[in-house]
């Protein structure tokens, strides 16, 4: 069977200061092929080079990456500030109708990390600038030294809502992930259903109310080693399950019932 062609979207990086390229992590590449058993496509997320319009009649699901640059705050109504830190407009212009499309479509969608932002904001929810300036929270950033190994470990416990997607897709209230974001969730949109938090209260894992296909994201970045982690495999192979039933032309499949057929 011809695997299902993931969209991985793509981050704006300029190599040597002076070649510019749209590229993503390898990581990404290999939790989709080995993982969700998709074809990994990368997407340059640039309205000049591609459209929402060509990418939805072309791949079978997306997954929204990680990046440095964060989300515009002119898209949720405020004004940018230095605790914004820097932006990718062209990125932006892509990711936030494609979010909607995709979750209006039922096309398989997964955010991880500046895709769980993403998602948020497509849906009309806000963002907190800097979490770790919050009373009470903690310091969710990537280490800024040590191994990759290092950065990428687990640091803290995400709790589930009993009986959710999550909950019944991973077959436990409680999971450890990795941390390395700076921004997070201030308001969540009127659909963004926040089922997973960390201990100080920090949303980690949401899902699109009335999506009628797979619409997932997570604060953490569960691309890293997907294949070994117990937390990063069920919610890949949930996500290729879906995509496959898209590619072969079975329409979306429902956040609960993916969730279900890989618990």
């Amino acid at each position: 069977m011809t695997r299902p062609l993931i969209g991985i979207i793509a981050n704006h990086h300029v190599i040597d200061d002076r070649y510019p390229l749209h590229g993503t992590g390898r990581m990404n590449l290999e939790a989709v092929t080995q993982v969700a058993g998709g074809m990994p496509y990368i997407v340059p997320a640039d309205p000049t080079l591609v459209s929402v319009e060509e990418l939805m009649r072309t791949c079978d699901g997306f997954v929204l990456t990680g990046g440095r640059p964060n989300v515009h705050p002119e898209h949720y109504g405020e004004e940018p500030t230095e605790a914004h830190g820097a932006f990718d407009p062209a990125r932006d212009a892509i990711t936030l109708p494609l979010v909607r499309a995709c979750v209006e479509a039922g096309l398989p969608i997964l955010g991880l990390c500046r895709g769980f932002q993403e998602m948020n904001v497509a849906m009309g929810g806000t963002l907190h600038p800097e979490i770790r300036d919050l009373p009470g929270r903690d310091n969710h950033r990537m280490p800024p030294d040590g191994t990759l190994e290092e950065q990428f470990a687990l640091r803290h416990v995400v709790s589930f809502c009993e009986g959710g997607v999550f909950h019944k897709l991973m077959g436990a209230r409680e999971v450890m992930t990795n941390t390395l974001h700076g921004q997070g969730i201030k308001t969540p949109g009127p659909r963004v259903v926040i089922e997973g938090h960390a201990p100080d209260g920090t949303a980690e894992a949401i899902h699109i109310d009335g999506a009628p296909g797979f619409a997932l994201a997570v604060q953490w970045h569960p691309e890293w080693k997907a294949a070994e982690d117990p937390v990063s495999r069920p919610l890949f192979s949930a996500f290729g399950e879906a995509a496959r039933h898209w590619a072969a032309g079975h329409g979306p499949v429902s956040l609960r019932g993916a969730a279900l057929k890989s618990a």
